[in-house]
């Protein structure tokens, strides 16, 4: 467990970390001390004789010259300023737990969503969506929780060895009968315990992928649950994973408060049962262990949370180690590492003895050759499942080979020059999803740009009408995936985003597959008129899109055959 949580810290993370044990060892140092003085100072105040039998007690008196009394009150006022240093101390100790726990969220969060962006596509396209949103936000946050469980662990255990060792020099025959009394019985509590939080624990996990996949599933199936009336259905399976979720944790913060209710009670009870049976042996009052007996009170009652903490925040690392499985999962994913080499393209792109197959499938296609000249325009055609889309992902780089080669003016594409290709290509899919933000920010993808040549693009797509009538503008918001647009609308700007980057390769993946005959015939003009001088590569289902093509290409059981050139 240890080795997997230091591979997610990062450096930072890990000296921090250890100057927090650091300071907790001072803490425990501290708490130590704070207990060791109630001795003397009970001791001294039932007792005024001690300064006249300690010759060191005697010298302090003379020193200050002031009665017995006063020194009491005196030394009683050092202690409430000690115990409120103290107090203080410990608070900024839990300050910096929480934002050494907590202020991990934000770092390995990133770093999770770092390594989804990393992973190469094929990979990213077998990941369920719901489970990548459950990892950032849920699994990262368990992690920050069994973080803060791990440090409160390990301050208390410090604390708790110190004020062991302080009770053994006291008096080590009460500290050893209660230490066996109180391990026997820590004991049985983690021995029951620990395998209903751990059982809690894979539950909790299994429930929470759950309850985020039936919230992505269904909230992206919105249209059709209102049409179909399955309303109750779906909220009834919402209810079933959302009960088992609740269930899970009701266990472990119940298991939780378990042991600080027997350990306090039981402890608080041998405590009594020790002061009757030395009253009964010394068959007299205990005024003269007094002090002994006040310390022991105030280190169980130190100690009986200490000893909580400790068992409690075991049951967290327990009852969240799937959280930390996950994440070091995540992080330790091969990732894609791309060079920044360029990469020309004036002539053609080939394609040699190209074949491809997913993960643990048969090849989908082999033996593909096809030559793309720059500035042509290809259309691909064929059943659903044929995968002209795959073969789209492999011309822009987006999947590896399996077999063959794809070439750029003779140049091997290959992990060193890959990128800078991807840059070379402007995307519009079938599906158009749109940040729910302004019209500009969804055209340039967030990145910056000048107002005029934003004005240019939406000039070029026929969109200038439709925003020169909005109250705001090309600041206006889009509105959730787009919802205030109407499909063409989307489209178009889908286009303006394309060329912001002014590819030289544009793709559209059945881009215009939604759009009434009429719309899509509008925006293919356009895409043409504005593609004059790029190369295009066209998936489609109606041949009324590709009619501009040079070329149209079917494929057909794994096989790409040439329909018609121009």
């Amino acid at each position: 467990m240890l080795k997997k949580l230091f591979f997610i810290l990062s450096q930072e993370d890990k000296k921090f970390l250890f100057s927090l044990l650091i300071f907790s060892v001072f803490i425990s140092f501290i708490e130590s001390f704070a207990i060791s003085l109630i001795m003397p100072f009970v001791a001294l105040a039932s007792d005024f004789s001690y300064f006249e039998k300690n010759a060191i007690l005697m010298k302090i008196k003379e020193y200050f010259a002031l009665p017995s009394y006063e020194l009491i009150v005196y030394f009683g006022i050092l202690l409430v300023i000690f115990y409120v240093f103290r107090a203080f101390l410990n608070a900024y100790y839990f300050h910096l737990l929480a934002q050494f726990s907590k202020g991990r969220y934000h770092n390995i969060a990133l770093r999770v969503f770092s390594a989804f962006l990393s992973s190469d596509y094929e990979s990213f396209t077998r990941k369920n969506q719901s489970e990548i949103l459950k990892s950032i936000t849920g699994e990262v946050y368990n992690l920050s929780t069994m973080l803060a469980s791990f440090l409160l662990m390990m301050s208390e255990i410090f604390v708790l060895i110190l004020l062991y060792a302080l009770m053994l020099l006291i008096d080590y025959k009460i500290t050893l009968f209660l230490s066996v009394f109180m391990i026997l019985n820590a004991f049985i509590l983690v021995k029951i315990l620990a395998p209903i939080v751990k059982k809690a624990g894979l539950k909790r996990e299994e429930a929470m992928k759950n309850f985020f996949e039936i919230l992505n599933t269904n909230l992206n199936n919105f249209k059709f649950i209102k049409l179909k009336t399955k309303e109750q259905g779906v909220l009834n399976l919402f209810k079933e994973q959302s009960l088992a979720f609740s269930k899970a944790n009701i266990t472990s913060e119940t298991v939780a408060a378990l042991p600080r209710i027997y350990l306090e009670g039981v402890g608080f009870c041998v405590l009594v049962l020790i002061v009757v049976f030395l009253v009964f042996a010394n068959k007299s009052d205990i005024s003269n262990i007094l002090a002994t007996i006040s310390i022991f009170v105030l280190a169980l009652y130190r100690l009986m949370p200490s000893a909580n903490r400790i068992l409690t925040s075991y049951h967290d690392l327990l009852y969240y180690r799937s959280s930390l499985e996950i994440i070091y999962q995540i992080l330790n994913q091969k990732k894609e590492n791309l060079g920044d080499e360029k990469l020309e393209f004036k002539k053609e792109l080939r394609l040699e003895n190209l074949g491809f197959g997913y993960e643990g499938k048969n090849l989908l296609f082999k033996n593909i050759n096809l030559s793309i000249k720059k500035g042509e325009k290809i259309a691909f055609i064929g059943e659903s499942g044929s995968g002209k889309s795959t073969l789209v992902d492999l011309i822009i780089g987006l999947l590896t080979p399996k077999e063959g080669q794809i070439y750029i003016d003779n140049t091997a594409l290959n992990s060193k020059n890959i990128k800078n290709y991807r840059q070379k290509i402007g995307y519009i899919p079938q599906q158009i999803y749109l940040f729910n933000d302004s019209i500009a920010k969804n055209i340039s993808f967030g990145d910056e740009a000048k107002e005029s040549f934003l004005k240019e693009l939406i000039q070029k797509v026929h969109l200038e009408k439709f925003i020169k009538n909005l109250p705001q503008g090309i600041d206006t918001q889009v509105g959730d995936g787009g919802s205030n647009l109407s499909g063409g609308q989307k489209q178009r700007i889908a286009i303006a985003r394309a060329l912001f980057l002014n590819p030289e390769i544009l793709v559209l993946d059945e881009a215009t597959s939604a759009l009434d005959s009429n719309i899509e015939a509008k925006i293919m003009d356009a895409i043409y008129e504005l593609a004059k001088d790029k190369t295009m590569i066209i998936i489609a289902h109606r041949l009324s899109t590709i009619e501009n093509c040079d070329k149209i290409y079917k494929l057909e059981r794994g096989k790409l055959i040439l329909e018609r050139a121009r």
